[in-house]
C-alpha cells in the first residue's frame, strides 16, 4: 500500500525562470520540517492553524543568504491531502527552488513521486478517482472544451450521478436480500414490477454515460471538419485561408488535390482538425489508379468526419452530383459554403438555384482571396461543432480507463433485468447487481487495485 505517514516535498511550479516559484510539502511532519529552514517575520510558532493562512518570513538555506518568502499553510482538515500542507512561495529561480528542496529533504522530507499529492487526496477521501483524473485533465487541457470537461468532472459532473446510481442499486440489493430472509413466509419487500423499473432506469443511466464518453477515449480526439465538393471549386484555397497559411497546392486545373491534407484549426478556443480532400468525381474510370485512390481517400475522410463544409462555386451552375448532394439528408452536420464570391458570382441567384433543388439551409458566401465571409464561417462552424456534443463530463484518461467498466455494468444490469422478467430467483438477480456495483465502484475508485492507481498517477507530473 502507498505510505502516507511520510512527509513529501516537490517543486510545484513550472520549470524555468519566473516571478514566483512554489515548493509544496505535505505530511505529518510538514510543519516540523518547515520550522527548520524558515523563520517567521513575527517570530510566531509554526503550529498547525485552525484555518488556512499566510506567513511571511525568511528562508535559511546553505550557501544562500536569507531569502524573503511567503508560506501558505493549510491545516489537516482543510488541506488538499487532509494532512498538514505547506507551500513556500519565493522567486522562481531554479537554483533557489532546488536549494529549498534539498534542505527540506535533509531535514526529513522525501521527494514526492509523480501525482503523489493527488494520490494522497484520493486515499484520504478528498477526491474520488474520477475527480483525481480530472486534475490531470485540467493540467493537460488543450483548448476551452477540454478544460471545461475537466472542470466539470472535478466538480463531480461524472461522480455525482454515479454515486446516486450506486446508492439506489445498494438499496435495491438490500430489498432483495431482505426478501430472501423471509422467502419461506412468502413476504416480498419489493414487487417484480418495481425491480424491473429500477433495473431499466439504472441500465439507461449507465448506457447514457457510456455514450457520452464516446469520442473522449482517444487522447487525440479532436472534431474533424472535412472540405468536400466537386473538383476546382476552391476547397484548397478556402483551406489555406482558414488555416492561415499556404499549405495546399492551388491551381486552375481540376483535380490538383489527390491526397488529403489536415491542419489543426482553432475556433476561438475550440480546436478541430480541418481536412482538405480531392474533388468528388463520381464518374472516374475504374483503372485510373491515382484518381481512384484519391476518391477512396476522400470518401473515407468524409465518413469519419464530424462536420462537412460542402463547397459550391458561386460562378457556375450546379452539376448533377451537387444537386444530388444538396437534396440528400447528410448523416452528420453540414455547412454549405459558396466560394469565389469575389469573381463575379451572384450570391442571391445562386441561393435561388439552391432553393430550386430543395435546399433550404443557410449558405455562407466566402472569398478565400479577399477574406469575405470567413469570420461568419468560423462562427457558424464553431456553433455547429458545439452542437455535435462530442464532449462529455469526462477527461480523456477517465474515458479510456472506465469504458470497459461501464460496459460491464450495463451488461450486468441487462442480465439482471432479464432474470427478473423470467421470474428467476432473487439471489441470481442480486448476484448481477453486485457485479454492476463492483464495475461502477471501479469508475469512482470505491473498488481499485494498486496496479490501477499506479497507472493513473504515474501520468501526473511531480508536484501535483
Amino acid at each position: 500500500m502507498h505510505a502516507t505517514d511520510v512527509t513529501i516535498v516537490a517543486i510545484a511550479s513550472a520549470p524555468g525562470p519566473a516571478a514566483r516559484g512554489i515548493v509544496r510539502s505535505s505530511g505529518p511532519e510538514a510543519l516540523v520540517v518547515l520550522a527548520k529552514i524558515f523563520s517567521p517575520a513575527d517570530a510566531a510558532p509554526l503550529d498547525e492553524p485552525s484555518a488556512p493562512h499566510v506567513v511571511r518570513g525568511t528562508l535559511r538555506l546553505v550557501d544562500f543568504p536569507g531569502l524573503s518568502a511567503e508560506v501558505l499553510i493549510w491545516p489537516t482538515a482543510r488541506s488538499y491531502t487532509r494532512q498538514p500542507l505547506v507551500e513556500i512561495h519565493l522567486l522562481g529561480s531554479t537554483p533557489l527552488l532546488s536549494a529549498v528542496l534539498a534542505e527540506m529533504c535533509r531535514h526529513g522530507a522525501r521527494l514526492a513521486q509523480p501525482g503523489e499529492f493527488t494520490l494522497r487526496s484520493f486515499l484520504a477521501g478528498r477526491l474520488d478517482l474520477a475527480q483525481a483524473e480530472a486534475v490531470l485533465g485540467v493540467i493537460d487541457a488543450r483548448d476551452a472544451d477540454d478544460l471545461q470537461a475537466a472542470l466539470d468532472q472535478l466538480a463531480g459532473g461524472l461522480s455525482r450521478p454515479l454515486a446516486a446510481l450506486r446508492e439506489a442499486l445498494v438499496e435495491l440489493l438490500a430489498h432483495l436480500e431482505a426478501g430472501l430472509d423471509f422467502v419461506e413466509e412468502g413476504i416480498r419487500f419489493i414487487s417484480r414490477e418495481e425491480i424491473q423499473k429500477q433495473l431499466d432506469e439504472a441500465g439507461a443511466i449507465v448506457a447514457r454515460i457510456t455514450e457520452q464518453l464516446t469520442g473522449r477515449d482517444r487522447r487525440d480526439a479532436l472534431p474533424v471538419v472535412v472540405l468536400t465538393g466537386s473538383p476546382n471549386v476552391g476547397k484548397s484555397s478556402l483551406f489555406n485561408a482558414l488555416a492561415e497559411g499556404t499549405q495546399a497546392l492551388v491551381a486552375n486545373e481540376p483535380g490538383t488535390t489527390r491526397d488529403y491534407l489536415t491542419a489543426r484549426f482553432d475556433l476561438d478556443g475550440v480546436g478541430c482538425l480541418l481536412t482538405d480532400t480531392a474533388g468528388v468525381e463520381p464518374d472516374v474510370a475504374t483503372g485510373q489508379a491515382i484518381s481512384d485512390q484519391a476518391q477512396q481517400l476522400g470518401a473515407r475522410q468524409r465518413r469519419h468526419s464530424d462536420t462537412q463544409l460542402l463547397c459550391l462555386d458561386a460562378t457556375r451552375p450546379l452539376n448533377a452530383w451537387e444537386r444530388q448532394a444538396l437534396s440528400a439528408n447528410p448523416a452528420m452536420p453540414r455547412l454549405v459554403v459558396l466560394t469565389k464570391c469575389d469573381a463575379g458570382g451572384e450570391v442571391e441567384s445562386k441561393r435561388e438555384e439552391l432553393a430550386s433543388v430543395g435546399f433550404v439551409g443557410i449558405t455562407l458566401a466566402t472569398s478565400a482571396k479577399t477574406g469575405q465571409g470567413l469570420t461568419p464561417l468560423r462562427q457558424a462552424l464553431r456553433t455547429t461543432l458545439a452542437q455535435t456534443n462530442r464532449g462529455s463530463s469526462a477527461t480523456f484518461w477517465t474515458a479510456d480507463r472506465c469504458r470497459e467498466s461501464l460496459r460491464g455494468a450495463v451488461d450486468a444490469l441487462v442480465r439482471a433485468a432479464e432474470l427478473n422478467r423470467t421470474a428467476a430467483g432473487e439471489e441470481l438477480i442480486g448476484a448481477e447487481l453486485r457485479g454492476a456495483l463492483d464495475e461502477l465502484g471501479a469508475v469512482v475508485g470505491v473498488v481499485y487495485t494498486e496496479d490501477i492507481l499506479g497507472r493513473i498517477f504515474s501520468r501526473f507530473c511531480i508536484g501535483k
